[in-house]
């Protein structure tokens, strides 16, 4: 994995703060790649939150922090609402997804 153990928590605890201690968070992707170079940081979550709006002002917010503690870096936020579609992406994502 190319975040180190700071990144990580710093991606979990930032997450977990705005959509919920029950938050599932996943990194999939490159990232995942220790022999590829560059990538951006992509982030699967199943939000504690439900209602849409609280879902997008998190996001908004999340990224804002991330970027804040991160430095400035291309970070995907893919968020599946647990009673929402099955979309491939999200499938993808729990299967090759390391949790967080």
């Amino acid at each position: 994995m190319r975040l180190s153990t700071q990144q990580q928590m710093t991606i979990k605890q930032i997450l977990t703060k705005h959509f919920g201690s029950h938050s599932e968070i996943r990194l999939f992707g490159s990232r995942l790649d220790d022999q590829a170079k560059g990538g951006d940081i992509d982030v699967y979550i199943e939000p504690e939150l439900v209602s849409v709006d609280e879902i997008v002002e998190a996001k908004i917010n999340a990224l804002v922090e991330l970027q804040l503690q991160l430095g400035e870096q291309k970070i995907d936020l893919v968020i599946n609402r647990k009673k929402g579609l099955d979309l491939p992406i999200y499938r993808a994502a729990k299967q090759q997804g390391v949790l967080l």
